[in-house]
């Protein structure tokens, strides 16, 4: 398989992922409505987040350049080349990260989904991100997209609090 045969099927899989969370969000709501339909998602999506978190725990609680690497090698996949991923800034206070595409935002717009709907499916994807950094032991915010803004996610990861000495 060509690598870009390969960034298609993954490519693929992700806006799966995205389809998967947007009809579980449908069902769910249906039942408990939609505000109870997020909350759940959102802590099922960041327990998962949580897990992932474990292979970068090493680099917590203020390894921000170390958490950079590892989080670029391991965590975003193909190279970036799916979210074109732009390193606004790493130093011992900050690693900003700001992400140009992301493939669960296509997938939303391509179902036809609103603008709305699909900033209300990011923020509720972008658990994962928050799991899997204060899972790691750092301290994590994302400005998810909204309509009128260009690119997707802007992840803002500062250290966390020191471990504890044994």
């Amino acid at each position: 398989m060509s690598m870009e045969e390969l960034r298609k099927v993954l490519v693929g899989q992700m806006k799966n992922r995205a389809m998967m969370y947007y009809y579980i969000y449908k069902e769910v709501g249906q039942e408990l409505g939609p505000q109870k339909a997020a909350s759940l998602l959102k802590r099922a999506i960041y327990k998962r987040g949580l897990e992932v978190g474990r292979m970068l725990a090493e680099y917590g609680p203020d390894d921000l350049e170390g958490l950079k690497t590892a989080f670029m090698e391991k965590v975003v996949p193909h190279d970036g080349s799916m979210f074109a991923p732009e390193i606004i800034s790493c130093n011992s206070q900050e690693l900003e990260i700001k992400f140009h595409r992301c493939p669960l935002k296509e997938a939303y717009l391509e179902a036809g989904l609103s603008e709305d709907e699909t900033a209300t499916m990011l923020e509720i994807a972008a658990q994962v991100d928050y799991g899997t950094f204060e899972g790691a032991g750092f301290t994590f915010r994302a400005d998810t997209w909204k309509p009128g803004r260009t690119g997707c996610c802007h992840l803002h990861v500062t250290p966390g609090k020191q471990k504890k000495a044994l």
